[in-house]
Protein backbone atom coordinates (compact mmCIF):
# COMPACT_ATOMS: atom_id res chain seq x y z
CA UNK A 1 0.00 0.00 0.00
CA UNK A 2 1.50 3.05 -0.95
CA UNK A 3 2.27 5.86 1.57
CA UNK A 4 -0.36 8.62 1.46
CA UNK A 5 1.27 12.24 2.19
CA UNK A 6 -0.66 15.15 3.06
CA UNK A 7 -1.97 17.28 0.27
CA UNK A 8 -1.35 20.43 3.33
CA UNK A 9 2.15 19.21 3.58
CA UNK A 10 2.60 18.59 0.36
CA UNK A 11 1.52 22.12 -0.74
CA UNK A 12 4.13 23.35 1.82
CA UNK A 13 6.80 21.46 0.06
CA UNK A 14 5.74 22.86 -3.54
CA UNK A 15 6.12 26.49 -2.11
CA UNK A 16 9.62 25.90 -0.73
CA UNK A 17 11.02 24.61 -3.67
CA UNK A 18 14.00 26.22 -5.27
CA UNK A 19 15.66 23.36 -7.16
CA UNK A 20 14.98 25.27 -11.15
CA UNK A 21 17.15 28.36 -10.70
CA UNK A 22 15.84 29.45 -14.29
CA UNK A 23 12.63 29.32 -13.12
CA UNK A 24 12.91 30.49 -9.66
CA UNK A 25 14.64 33.63 -10.97
CA UNK A 26 11.72 33.95 -13.55
CA UNK A 27 9.04 34.58 -11.35
CA UNK A 28 11.37 36.68 -8.93
CA UNK A 29 11.88 38.83 -11.84
CA UNK A 30 7.79 39.20 -13.15
CA UNK A 31 7.02 39.49 -9.52
CA UNK A 32 8.96 42.64 -9.16
CA UNK A 33 8.26 43.99 -12.71
CA UNK A 34 5.01 43.41 -12.73
CA UNK A 35 2.27 44.66 -15.65
CA UNK A 36 0.80 47.95 -15.66
CA UNK A 37 -2.53 46.08 -15.37
CA UNK A 38 -1.27 45.34 -11.73
CA UNK A 39 1.39 47.43 -10.68
CA UNK A 40 -0.64 48.04 -7.80
CA UNK A 41 -1.31 44.21 -6.58
CA UNK A 42 0.77 42.21 -5.01
CA UNK A 43 2.60 39.07 -6.72
CA UNK A 44 3.27 35.57 -5.22
CA UNK A 45 6.26 34.89 -7.16
CA UNK A 46 6.96 31.44 -6.18
CA UNK A 47 6.18 27.89 -7.06
CA UNK A 48 2.50 28.09 -7.25
CA UNK A 49 0.78 25.01 -5.23
CA UNK A 50 -2.16 22.66 -5.54
CA UNK A 51 -5.20 24.13 -5.51
CA UNK A 52 -8.18 21.84 -3.54
CA UNK A 53 -11.14 21.81 -1.13
CA UNK A 54 -9.89 24.05 2.33
CA UNK A 55 -10.99 20.95 3.88
CA UNK A 56 -7.99 18.65 4.23
CA UNK A 57 -10.06 15.60 4.91
CA UNK A 58 -12.66 16.49 2.00
CA UNK A 59 -9.71 17.15 -0.69
CA UNK A 60 -7.90 14.02 0.10
CA UNK A 61 -11.74 12.25 -1.09
CA UNK A 62 -11.00 14.41 -4.64
CA UNK A 63 -11.73 11.77 -7.25
CA UNK A 64 -10.65 14.50 -10.13
CA UNK A 65 -6.98 15.65 -11.10
CA UNK A 66 -6.35 18.15 -13.85
CA UNK A 67 -3.81 18.90 -15.02
CA UNK A 68 -2.03 22.05 -16.33
CA UNK A 69 0.54 23.50 -18.13
CA UNK A 70 2.40 26.05 -16.10
CA UNK A 71 1.29 28.74 -13.60
CA UNK A 72 0.94 32.38 -16.05
CA UNK A 73 3.20 35.36 -15.33
CA UNK A 74 0.21 37.05 -14.20
CA UNK A 75 -2.18 34.57 -13.41
CA UNK A 76 -1.32 32.15 -11.04
CA UNK A 77 2.55 33.31 -10.41
CA UNK A 78 0.85 36.41 -9.24
CA UNK A 79 -2.53 34.81 -7.07
CA UNK A 80 -0.56 32.30 -5.82
CA UNK A 81 -3.65 29.81 -7.41
CA UNK A 82 -3.73 26.98 -10.02
CA UNK A 83 -5.68 29.12 -13.17
CA UNK A 84 -6.62 32.18 -11.30
CA UNK A 85 -6.08 35.80 -12.23
CA UNK A 86 -6.18 35.70 -16.15
CA UNK A 87 -8.38 34.47 -19.07
CA UNK A 88 -7.40 30.47 -19.27
CA UNK A 89 -8.66 30.66 -15.53
CA UNK A 90 -11.66 32.22 -16.29
CA UNK A 91 -12.77 29.93 -19.37
CA UNK A 92 -11.63 27.02 -17.07
CA UNK A 93 -13.46 27.64 -14.20
CA UNK A 94 -16.57 28.71 -16.01
CA UNK A 95 -17.07 25.31 -17.56
CA UNK A 96 -16.35 23.49 -14.28
CA UNK A 97 -19.01 25.56 -12.75
CA UNK A 98 -21.12 24.56 -15.46
CA UNK A 99 -20.14 21.07 -15.71
CA UNK A 100 -20.37 21.09 -11.38
CA UNK A 101 -17.38 20.62 -10.45
CA UNK A 102 -16.63 23.98 -8.53
CA UNK A 103 -19.43 26.53 -7.36
CA UNK A 104 -19.00 29.60 -8.86
CA UNK A 105 -17.61 30.86 -12.14
CA UNK A 106 -15.43 32.95 -11.37
CA UNK A 107 -11.64 32.98 -10.78
CA UNK A 108 -10.21 36.24 -9.19
CA UNK A 109 -7.92 35.22 -6.33
CA UNK A 110 -7.51 33.57 -3.18
CA UNK A 111 -10.26 34.45 -0.88
CA UNK A 112 -12.88 35.11 -3.75
CA UNK A 113 -15.06 32.30 -2.52
CA UNK A 114 -14.16 29.98 -5.79
CA UNK A 115 -14.17 26.16 -3.79
CA UNK A 116 -13.72 23.46 -6.22
CA UNK A 117 -15.99 20.32 -6.01
CA UNK A 118 -14.35 16.25 -5.62
CA UNK A 119 -11.72 17.66 -8.12
CA UNK A 120 -7.96 19.07 -7.34
CA UNK A 121 -5.98 21.40 -10.14
CA UNK A 122 -2.43 20.96 -10.19
CA UNK A 123 -0.05 21.02 -13.08
CA UNK A 124 2.96 19.93 -15.13
CA UNK A 125 5.45 22.59 -13.39
CA UNK A 126 4.94 24.91 -10.46
CA UNK A 127 6.41 27.68 -11.90
CA UNK A 128 6.02 30.31 -14.09
CA UNK A 129 8.07 29.43 -17.11
CA UNK A 130 9.43 32.39 -19.45
CA UNK A 131 7.55 32.28 -22.87
CA UNK A 132 5.41 29.70 -20.80
CA UNK A 133 7.83 26.69 -21.96
CA UNK A 134 9.61 24.64 -18.95
CA UNK A 135 12.73 22.77 -20.12
CA UNK A 136 12.25 19.22 -20.37
CA UNK A 137 14.69 19.40 -17.01
CA UNK A 138 12.36 21.47 -15.09
CA UNK A 139 9.25 19.11 -15.77
CA UNK A 140 11.29 16.07 -14.62
CA UNK A 141 12.05 17.99 -11.53
CA UNK A 142 8.94 18.66 -10.72
CA UNK A 143 7.50 15.31 -11.43
CA UNK A 144 7.91 14.41 -8.07
CA UNK A 145 5.27 16.20 -7.07
CA UNK A 146 3.10 15.41 -9.42
CA UNK A 147 3.62 11.15 -8.54
CA UNK A 148 2.95 12.72 -4.95
CA UNK A 149 0.10 14.09 -5.81
CA UNK A 150 -1.34 11.27 -7.30
CA UNK A 151 -0.46 9.56 -3.66
CA UNK A 152 -2.40 12.17 -1.86
CA UNK A 153 -5.55 10.84 -3.57
CA UNK A 154 -6.71 7.13 -2.52
CA UNK A 155 -9.92 7.15 -4.56
CA UNK A 156 -8.83 8.84 -7.61
CA UNK A 157 -10.84 7.96 -10.28
CA UNK A 158 -10.04 10.17 -13.45
CA UNK A 159 -7.14 12.13 -14.70
CA UNK A 160 -7.58 15.64 -16.96
CA UNK A 161 -4.62 16.75 -18.96
CA UNK A 162 -4.83 20.53 -20.65
CA UNK A 163 -2.96 20.45 -23.53
CA UNK A 164 0.15 17.64 -24.54
CA UNK A 165 2.98 18.78 -21.79
CA UNK A 166 0.18 17.65 -19.28
CA UNK A 167 -0.49 14.80 -21.05
CA UNK A 168 3.17 13.38 -21.15
CA UNK A 169 3.68 14.27 -17.57
CA UNK A 170 0.91 11.95 -16.54
CA UNK A 171 2.11 9.34 -18.98
CA UNK A 172 5.15 9.69 -17.11
CA UNK A 173 3.92 9.02 -13.60
CA UNK A 174 1.72 6.78 -14.89
CA UNK A 175 4.91 5.08 -16.77
CA UNK A 176 6.69 5.04 -13.58
CA UNK A 177 4.00 2.90 -11.82
CA UNK A 178 3.73 0.44 -14.50
CA UNK A 179 0.88 1.53 -15.82
CA UNK A 180 2.37 2.26 -19.33
CA UNK A 181 4.51 0.95 -21.43
CA UNK A 182 4.86 2.85 -25.20
CA UNK A 183 3.28 6.04 -25.28
CA UNK A 184 2.31 5.87 -28.60
CA UNK A 185 -0.23 3.45 -27.69
CA UNK A 186 -1.77 6.85 -25.80
CA UNK A 187 -1.72 9.75 -28.55
CA UNK A 188 -3.33 12.95 -27.51
CA UNK A 189 -6.17 14.68 -28.86
CA UNK A 190 -9.02 16.68 -27.75
CA UNK A 191 -11.40 13.90 -26.12
CA UNK A 192 -9.88 11.18 -26.34
CA UNK A 193 -9.99 8.99 -23.22
CA UNK A 194 -7.71 5.88 -22.29
CA UNK A 195 -8.73 3.39 -19.55
CA UNK A 196 -6.31 1.26 -17.71
CA UNK A 197 -7.13 -1.75 -14.95
CA UNK A 198 -5.39 0.00 -12.30
CA UNK A 199 -5.02 3.69 -12.60
CA UNK A 200 -7.62 6.55 -13.01
CA UNK A 201 -9.10 6.99 -16.69
CA UNK A 202 -7.08 9.74 -18.82
CA UNK A 203 -9.50 12.89 -20.50
CA UNK A 204 -7.80 15.05 -22.70
CA UNK A 205 -8.35 18.44 -23.60
CA UNK A 206 -6.72 21.36 -25.47
CA UNK A 207 -5.28 23.62 -22.65
CA UNK A 208 -7.64 26.86 -22.52
CA UNK A 209 -4.74 29.01 -23.49
CA UNK A 210 -5.94 32.38 -25.10
CA UNK A 211 -4.11 31.11 -28.22
CA UNK A 212 -6.87 27.95 -28.21
CA UNK A 213 -9.71 30.13 -26.84
CA UNK A 214 -9.37 33.00 -29.26
CA UNK A 215 -8.79 31.05 -32.52
CA UNK A 216 -11.88 28.47 -31.53
CA UNK A 217 -9.79 25.87 -31.63
CA UNK A 218 -10.95 25.09 -28.07
CA UNK A 219 -14.77 26.43 -27.62
CA UNK A 220 -16.48 26.46 -24.40
CA UNK A 221 -18.86 23.49 -25.08
CA UNK A 222 -15.85 22.17 -26.21
CA UNK A 223 -14.52 22.19 -22.77
CA UNK A 224 -18.03 21.25 -21.03
CA UNK A 225 -18.17 18.18 -22.96
CA UNK A 226 -15.17 16.76 -21.60
CA UNK A 227 -15.62 17.83 -18.17
CA UNK A 228 -19.27 16.39 -18.44
CA UNK A 229 -17.83 13.19 -19.29
CA UNK A 230 -15.52 13.67 -16.17
CA UNK A 231 -18.30 13.87 -14.08
CA UNK A 232 -19.82 10.63 -15.58
CA UNK A 233 -16.84 9.08 -15.06
CA UNK A 234 -16.30 10.22 -10.88
CA UNK A 235 -20.30 9.03 -10.41
CA UNK A 236 -19.64 6.01 -11.60
CA UNK A 237 -18.47 3.32 -9.06
CA UNK A 238 -17.40 0.64 -11.69
CA UNK A 239 -14.94 3.41 -12.94
CA UNK A 240 -13.17 3.51 -9.64
CA UNK A 241 -9.11 2.51 -9.68
CA UNK A 242 -6.16 2.88 -7.15
CA UNK A 243 -2.81 3.55 -8.73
Amino acid sequence: MPHRPSLTALNRRITRCNACSRLRTHCKDVAAAKTARYRDKPYWGKPVPNFHANKPAQAAKARLLIVGLAPGAHGANRTGRMFTGDRSGDFLYAAMHRAGLCNQPGSVGVGDGLELIDTVVTSAAHCAPPGNRPTGGELMACSGFLDQTFDALPILRVVLSLGQIAHRSVLETYRERGHVDRFNRFRFAHAAEFSFDAAPTLLCSYHPSQQNTFTGRLTRDMLLAVLARARELISDASSARQI
